[in-house]
Order: C-alpha cells, then structure tokens, then sequence
C-alpha cells in the first residue's frame, strides 16, 4: 500500500445516484415482451451511450424518430422523463463521499454523463460540485470503458494510477481500471463500502 491514504474516485450512475429508466417505461410500455423489444431495438444502451459521448439529446431523439415514428412519444420520454428515471441519491454511498470530504481527502470521479443531464443534476444533487476533479465523459468525446478517459483523470489532476481506487458498478469499467493500475471495488449492491474501502487501505 501507499505510503499515504488512497485517493477514492467515484463513479455517479448507480453509485452515488440511482439510475433505471425502466421505472419510466413500466409505466409507459405495460406489456413486457414489448417493452423489452423496445429496449432492446430502439433507445437501446448503445443509443444513450452516444449522449454519454457527446451527442445531443435532441439530435439523440430526432434521429430515432425519423426511423421510428411510431414510437415518438416513448422515445421523446427518454429525454423529457429522464429525471423520472433517477429517483434518488444512494445514501450510504453520499454519506461516505460527505466522511472523505470532511476528513480531508481529496475525491475524484470519473462519468459517463450526457453534458444535459450532467449541467441538471449538478443543480438537481449539489453534493456532485463538491468533488476536487471531475472527468465527465460528453465533455472530453471519450466513454468508460475506454482507458483514455482514465488517463484524463490521472493526468489533468496529477495523480498516479496506483494511489486511486475506483468505485464503478460496471465490471467491464473495474477491469479497465484495474488494468490502468488503480485499485478497485466492483460496487454491486447489498455492498458495505466502507469496509471495501478499508481493506485497501481507507478510513472511513
């Protein structure tokens, strides 16, 4: 371990704040064959990713429209309800986020964020300005888990690889940052995060 405390870099989605957008098209799409057909063929996660990469939500929506009209108002939802599809912060994750800031330590995140979504939650969820760097993936055109966007975080905010442990609920994102050289915690829920973060060398 590092001589000093690990410096912890957070995901956002499904880590500090919820994010289903099937608690929008339960509702809107009742029936489950067809909801999950609609999933899988047209806002599709590969479709919202592009959002995640820089594209526009009303480009994002425009372009499925065109090619499914049938769908618009599900598909206009996406945009329009997506807050809808964030019901609420996970507490116990903020909570050890809010322990780090008060003892501190610096703490990072690195996001697959829209540039939309990312300005309204900042205002919807104050707590994400308190970070000390921030790499939201629309900003810099470079999504997780590509190691680019990793690299981003080391380089814009002088840190080193092997000081950071990675919070992120996706294993593809965990195994990058692994790769890169980071520590990391595969968040998957019931987790107890402060003790994660204490057997690599936290104090939470």
């Amino acid at each position: 371990m590092p001589a000093t405390t690990p410096t912890v870099v957070f995901d956002v989605g499904n880590v500090l704040i919820r994010w289903d957008p099937l608690l929008v098209y339960r509702e809107l799409i009742p029936d489950d064959e067809k909801r999950a057909w609609f999933m899988r063929n047209v806002c599709t996660a590969a479709w919202n990713l592009e959002q995640d990469r820089g594209r526009s939500w009303e480009e994002a929506v425009a372009m499925l429209v065109a090619s499914h009209p049938e769908w618009e108002s599900q598909i206009r939802a996406y945009d329009e309800r997506w807050h809808d599809a964030v019901p609420g912060i996970i507490e116990d994750s903020v909570a050890v986020l809010a322990e780090l800031r008060e003892c501190g330590e610096k703490v990072y995140a690195i996001t697959n964020f829209s540039r939309e979504k990312w300005a309204e939650c900042l205002i919807r969820f104050p707590f994400l300005q308190s970070f000390d760097g921030v790499v939201v993936s629309a900003h810099e055109r470079v999504v997780k888990p590509d190691p680019e966007i990793y690299q981003i975080l080391f380089e814009r905010y002088g840190l080193v690889a092997g000081d950071c442990i990675f919070i992120d609920d996706s294993a593809k994102n965990v195994e990058t940052a692994r790769k890169v050289g980071m520590q990391a915690v595969h968040f998957v829920e019931p987790i107890d995060l402060r003790l994660e973060l204490r057997k690599l060398g936290v104090a939470t």
